[in-house]
């Protein structure tokens, strides 16, 4: 399995720039990553698709009046039964003996309280047992000294270190050397235009030409099977 692959600043303000009017499969194709992952990193930034988008056929949505009439025909009516319905299933062999117990702790357990370093380089602190995703259970310690000291962080903000004050020891992790921005201006932040303008003409010109591909590519194949 590979190890999850982090997003950078300079990803996510491509995926701002982008993901309004662009399909997802055209900016996997230019970040390398694939569909899932920049659908889950757009929930993430609360990014959504325009309008003209969704009216546009490249949404791949089926416009209203061009669908075929094999697809309506195949539809679900109302009123309909799943052929499942009322039916349940008990799985047997050794199933029962086999499964985790309640209270079962995996080796990698780690209790509450515990430090470590994720794998983008951020201290961080355990601070429940409760299941479900790694962030859940863990979080920065960058946050935590910050909502110790100024409350709870608002919905679409996020916390950072101020420019230069960047660190991994416990000790050097102190209030005025964070502060709370939006995810809107940490992407701006990190847009390739605001260091480096050139780098940024660089990827959108690669996004560019990796749309065309693509295009290009989708064509030949409905020629190829019509």
């Amino acid at each position: 399995m590979k190890p999850r692959r982090k997003w950078t600043p300079l990803e996510e303000a491509l995926l701002v720039d982008l993901y309004p009017d662009v399909p997802c499969f055209d900016i996997a194709a230019l970040l390398e990553r694939s569909y899932s992952s920049v659908y889950q990193a757009a929930d993430r930034l609360n990014l959504a698709k325009s309008e003209a988008f969704w009216a546009s056929e490249r949404s791949g949505r089926i416009q209203r009046g061009k669908q075929l009439p094999a697809m309506k025909a195949s539809q679900f009516k109302p009123g309909g039964e799943p052929w499942n319905k009322g039916a349940h299933y008990t799985a047997g062999g050794r199933s029962a003996e086999t499964r985790f117990k309640k209270g079962f702790r995996p080796h990698t357990w780690q209790p509450i309280g515990t430090y470590r370093i994720s794998g983008d380089g951020a201290l961080e602190r355990k601070v429940t047992d409760l299941p479900g995703a790694n962030h859940v259970r863990w979080h920065p310690v960058s946050r935590l000294v910050w909502v110790a000291a100024n409350g709870p962080v608002p919905d679409g903000f996020m916390v950072v270190f101020k420019p230069g004050c960047k660190t991994k020891v416990l000790a050097e992790i102190t209030p005025d050397k964070l502060e709370c921005i939006t995810r809107a201006e940490n992407a701006r932040r990190n847009h390739p235009n605001s260091s480096n303008p050139e780098l940024g003409k660089l990827i959108q010109l690669k996004g560019a030409i990796t749309r065309q591909v693509n295009r290009i590519s989708r064509e030949h194949k409905e020629r190829s099977a019509s």
